[in-house]
This record gives C-alpha cells, sequence and structure tokens, in this order.
C-alpha cells in the first residue's frame, strides 16, 4: 500500500488532470509522480493544507466517505469579523450547491502563525458529500480569504 502525505499548495487543482476549458493552473501531476495514487478527499483549489493520497480504494474510502463521518480540523481565514449569528450558522449547518452541510463545531481564534491578517475560524466539520468548508463560511455572510488544513483526527483506519 502507497500512503502520500501532502502540502498542497494554493491555486493547485486536486486532480490529476487539468480542467477542460479551464484556466491553467497547477494539478496534483505537477508534484506527484507516483502512478496509481489517488486523493482520499480534496481540497478546494483556493484551499492548501493536508492531503492524503493512497493506491487502497479501501482506504481512501474509510478517509473520503462522508459515511463514515471522520471529522477534519480546518483553519480558515475569513473577511471581516464574523460574529456569534454567523458562527451559529455553520453550527447549524449550511446550504451549499449540492446540498445541506451537517453541523460543523467552529470558533473564533487568534493565531499568529498565519502570515495573512484577519480573523480565523476552527472548524470541524462532519463533511456530507465530501464537501470542505472553506465555501461555508461564505454561505453564511462572510467570504472566505484563506483556508488551510490543520489536522487530521488520529483515527484508526483500517481498510
Amino acid at each position: 500500500m502507497t500512503l502520500i502525505l501532502f502540502n498542497k499548495p494554493f491555486n493547485v487543482l486536486c486532480q490529476f488532470t487539468p480542467e477542460p476549458n479551464g484556466p491553467e493552473r497547477p494539478t496534483l501531476k505537477d508534484y506527484i509522480d507516483v502512478p496509481g495514487v489517488y486523493p482520499a478527499g480534496r481540497l478546494d483549489t483556493d484551499s492548501e493544507g493536508l492531503l492524503l493520497l493512497t493506491d487502497d480504494g479501501r482506504l481512501q474510502a474509510r478517509i473520503a466517505d462522508p459515511r463514515f463521518k471522520m471529522p477534519k480540523t480546518y483553519l480558515a481565514q475569513v473577511e471581516g469579523e464574523p460574529d456569534e449569528a454567523a458562527l451559529d450558522t455553520l453550527r447549524r449547518g449550511v446550504t451549499l450547491k449540492d446540498g445541506r452541510t451537517l453541523p460543523a463545531e467552529v470558533e473564533r481564534i487568534d493565531d499568529p502563525a498565519v502570515p495573512q491578517d484577519g480573523q480565523r475560524l476552527l472548524d470541524q466539520p462532519d463533511h456530507p458529500r465530501g464537501q470542505e468548508p472553506p465555501g461555508a463560511p461564505h454561505d453564511c455572510g462572510g467570504g472566505t480569504s484563506h483556508a488551510q488544513t490543520g489536522a487530521l483526527a488520529d483515527r484508526g483506519l483500517d481498510a
């Protein structure tokens, strides 16, 4: 079994092939030259952080499939100051283009380790449909200017 931990940069497509008719931008193929591996989950193009790739289909499903409800932690820098109502919206779940998210554990944090200015949110969603959270803060009234994976829960992954 192959398992690759990759720190996906900002503006890189989380796939090995470019989008047809889309803007030209880097893909995983520009960074990873290992045949037969695929991402276990995804990060939006405008997100950066930990991405797991594997050639083990069962492990990939265990990590990415929303039925297993594997919590993931994200650090999201948003435009403006999210108020308690915006945070409560995320805590209840928001409706995205492809459906409703499950409720998220979210809190406002101060973290000087993030190089850009702005407010940060710690988001631990249960991600239905494999949705990543960068759209969620936007859908509750704020724009996401930066999102980064922070941690993957310590879980047994018996594939």
